[in-house]
């Protein structure tokens, strides 16, 4: 597995092209749909996930950002269009089965056990044990220098794995769950608005962890509202609104201002800024104004 530092930028990004030519996406909707009784949650959204690359999700909210992240992990089924892994046409029935096929899922509101520590929460769910019959036990060493390993894999270097993780700042959290996604054998990571809640340096560290995942070989799933983050890290992006796609490009075919543009509204923000503007005072007549 690759640390953040192995994989130089250019590149990661001569080697997108050829991984989108020579295999199928990881993940791939095609004009995919979502109806909630007569409501529309998705329609005709598409979007491709490949090995190596980062493709942003951007919308407001409402946009059905949350819709698409809960048929990609697995927690609701898409009602039209295609649903693939890896070439082979899907309908995943829970999120565990999303977790069998490689697919994992970081969601913003983290789930940890804040009072336990780091090591505890890398394996929550997953704990191996030593010993066999009444001595079976849980291999704490083991834990313990696996969560530190893996971490400085990730580049993480914590002080101390034993801490509870409810110490560690939001951005540290998020890394650590990046983190335990890699180690556990994550094809596909799915990031829910991940530096939404940070300030700018720890949206950069997370961000990092990141393309440190890309660089590792993960096709990387970022939902963000933030088009200046998701051009900092992105290979393919795409913008929802009301449901719908408003827009699907490469990062060879926008540029950051473009894409902050096509995400703040374009038109409808410049109608809004033409009503917004201060109407011009009337002309007083007969000369100058009285004061």
């Amino acid at each position: 597995m690759s640390t953040p530092e192995s994989t130089p930028d250019g590149a990661a990004d001569a080697a997108a092209p050829a991984a989108a030519e020579g295999t199928p996406p990881l993940v791939e909707l095609a004009d995919v749909s979502k109806f909630y009784g007569n409501i529309k949650a998705l329609e005709g959204v598409s979007l491709e996930v490949h090995a190596g690359e980062i493709t942003c999700v951007l919308g407001d909210n409402g946009a059905g950002k949350s819709t698409l992240i809960k048929i990609i992990a697995g927690l609701h089924q898409h009602d039209g269009g295609r649903f693939a892994i890896e070439g082979e046409e899907a309908r995943l029935s829970s999120p565990r089965e999303a977790l069998d096929r490689g697919i994992a899922t970081v969601y913003q509101d983290l789930a940890v056990v804040p009072l336990m520590p780091v090591w505890r929460n890398f394996f929550l769910g997953s704990e191996p044990t030593k010993g066999a019959g009444p001595f079976k036990r849980l291999d704490v060493q083991l834990m313990r220098e696996t969560t530190r390993a893996e971490l400085l894999r990730m580049g993480i270097d914590l002080r101390d794995v034993d801490q509870p993780i409810g110490t560690l700042s939001g951005g540290e959290r998020q890394c650590v769950a990046i983190a335990r996604a890699v180690y556990f054998g994550a094809k596909v990571l799915v990031l829910d608005e991940p530096t939404a809640a940070l300030g700018v340096k720890q949206s950069g560290v997370v961000l990092k962890y990141v393309a440190a995942a890309r660089d590792a070989g993960l096709g990387v799933v970022l939902i963000t509202h933030n088009p200046h983050h998701a051009y900092l890290v992105g290979d393919r992006f795409v913008l929802l609104k009301r449901g719908t796609m408003a827009g699907r490009h490469t990062k060879q075919e926008i540029a950051l201002d473009e894409l902050t543009r096509q995400m703040a509204g374009g038109s409808e923000l410049e109608q809004l800024s033409h009503e917004l503007a201060r109407a011009p005072e009337p002309s007083h007549l007969g000369g100058h104004p009285t004061h």
